[in-house]
């Protein structure tokens, strides 16, 4: 989420990495800078290089967020998104010449709804609204964060039932195709109307105010004005509603929730590999993971882990070289558990998933013009669903680092390593080998714990009391990406220490087939530690690692999911 700490999440490695797109034209786009940790998402599943997606009015899609983010997909207004627009716009210019008092129309906003507005002050109030919510502090959201933000808001606007004219959806798309990104601080949303301050951070450089920067630049930008004019754009006068129209919805945290349910798919896939590897360091037994014990409680994500489980060992020479020893009978809980600690996480994501998919195809703005006509004020853009699957899935991805260091911290005790050396240390005493890894899988585990304190619990009243509950999603989705942070490096560790403790089994037997290939891949960057050297550099070429280790685990057991 002392000196503010960063908005944006450093990359790793493959499956892809954000790489630069080359074509010509205006739209030229550059490629995803490298950004400190948090609102940046991370490398996941491969993405179709430059698809398009068309904004028109219907639901987006995890997988369109990130490919957006990354510059991957271009993005075009649909051809009857205006005059689905024009429909609810109409309705509108109508009340503003009637008497009726319309919320966000010709009243006051929050605590001054019952405020009329004359309408000779209604342009007036657009930019007034912008200025006045644009109170958000600390550090600038990160590249990949505004063009997901750029494209949402433009979904949301151009479903048709906000009211207002195709510019608005049209000018966001455009700087998202220029790479011209507006400087969103961080902090200062309690989730509810919405994002606010980050949505009118958002919207300001559309009438040249605010700040805009080209991505991969400075990232305080420069005067939005300054910006336009280099580009030959003029800003845009907002018309009735439009202000508000640009500051109501949750666009912020779905952004976040969006990278998150994309990293953590990788993250359970990760976590099942290197459990594998722990078993067969830890000369641990596959029996538990037997489906005839699995199906006797079938929760879904429990089933998925153990047949992971199964088809990484399946055919261990290591595994087989002790099936029948009496130290395997029945292995500590890390080992023997994990299916029904992991599985419960996927099961979590999958909800969590759920929860992102309904909102990426919500309307969140407030009031909306319904299909027959009437002007309705609404409260669709509070929170809280996402707040609540923001909060579960930090929660079930901090057990995921829990029980990681757990195994860990067996590989590096003698007393429980079944012959593995001190530290997993050759010549233990003069090395200390992995004993300060351990420390620090135990150090994120344990601010995992507090990360994991739910946000949506609290409460603050805002708007003179107007708005009495709300959600603090946005604190949620932040905190959930430093969690995230957290559990991929804790099982960098785990995989660090696993693929020792199999060099010191090689005189016993060699891993399964798809774990020996695993195995090759992390000493292709990381060798073996026969002597110690800086362990901070294994843990995070391991963590660059952990897409493609996924991919490698995919591509050897078809079943791997």
């Amino acid at each position: 989420m002392a000196a503010p700490r960063p908005e944006a999440q450093a990359n790793p490695a493959q499956w892809p990495r954000p790489r630069p797109i080359q074509h010509s034209g205006p739209e030229a786009q550059a490629s995803p800078a490298q950004l400190p940790p948090r609102t940046r998402v991370r490398d996941g599943p491969t993405l179709l290089t430059m698809a398009d997606v068309v904004i028109d009015g219907g639901a987006l899609t995890v997988e369109d967020v990130v490919a957006v983010a990354r510059g991957e997909a271009r993005v075009r207004l649909g051809d009857e998104v205006a005059a689905r627009m024009d429909a609810s716009r109409s309705v509108v210019l109508k009340a503003i010449s009637g008497d009726a008092p319309v919320y966000g129309v010709n009243t006051g906003f929050g605590a001054l709804a019952d405020t009329p507005v004359g309408e000779r002050d209604l342009t007036t109030l657009q930019g007034a609204i912008l200025r006045s919510h644009a109170a958000a502090v600390g550090e600038p959201l990160a590249d990949e964060a505004v063009r997901a933000l750029l494209l949402l808001r433009a979904r949301t606007l151009a479903a048709g039932y906000s009211g207002v004219r195709a510019d608005l959806p049209e000018r966001l798309l455009l700087l998202l195709a220029r790479n011209l990104l507006p400087v969103i601080p961080g902090k200062g949303s309690v989730g509810a109307s919405g994002d606010l301050a980050q949505l009118a951070h958002l919207a300001l450089p559309l009438i040249g105010e605010g700040r805009l920067r080209v991505a991969g630049s400075d990232p305080w930008g420069r005067p939005a004005a300054e910006v336009l004019a280099e580009h030959g754009l003029a800003p845009l006068s907002l018309a009735p509603k439009e202000g508000l129209s640009l500051v109501n919805g949750t666009e912020p945290m779905q952004a976040l929730l969006a990278f998150s349910v994309w990293d953590a798919a990788m993250l359970v896939q990760a976590a099942d590999v290197a459990c594998a590897l722990s078993v067969e360091a830890l000369l641990g037994t596959d029996r538990p993971y037997d489906e005839r014990v699995q199906v006797i409680r079938p929760h879904p994500g429990q089933l998925v882990c153990a047949a992971n489980l199964r088809g990484l060992l399946a055919g261990s020479p290591l595994l087989a070289s002790h099936r029948h020893s009496r130290h395997a009978v029945q292995d500590a809980y890390c080992l023997r558990c994990a299916p029904q600690v992991h599985g419960a996480v996927r099961d979590v994501l999958a909800y969590a998933r759920s929860v992102i998919s309904i909102e990426l195809g919500s309307v969140v703005d407030n009031p909306v013009i319904v299909p027959d006509g009437e002007v309705m004020t609404t409260g669709n853009f509070h929170g809280e669903p996402l707040a609540f699957a923001a909060d579960m899935l930090a929660m079930a991805l901090a057990e995921l680092a829990s029980i990681s260091e757990r195994r860990v911290d067996r590989m590096l005790d003698p007393a429980f390593s079944r012959g593995l050396p001190p530290f997993l240390a050759v010549d233990a005493g003069t090395n200390s080998g992995y004993m300060l890894a351990q420390y620090t899988a135990a150090s994120l585990v344990s601010e995992n714990k507090v990360l994991a304190h739910p946000a949506s619990v609290d409460t603050i009243p805002t708007s003179g009391k107007q708005e009495d509950h709300v959600s603090m999603g946005w604190t949620s989705v932040r905190k959930l990406r430093d969690v995230i942070a957290n559990v991929r490096s804790v099982l960098a560790v785990e995989i660090c220490c696993a693929a020792q403790g199999i060099d010191l089994r090689a005189d016993v037997a060699l891993p399964s087939v798809p774990l020996r290939e695993v195995h090759g891949l992390v000493r292709s960057s990381v060798p073996r530690m026969d002597v110690d050297r800086e362990v901070a550099a294994q843990i995070t070429a391991v963590d660059e690692l952990l897409p493609e280790i996924c991919a490698t685990a995919e591509r050897l057991c078809p079943s791997f999911a």
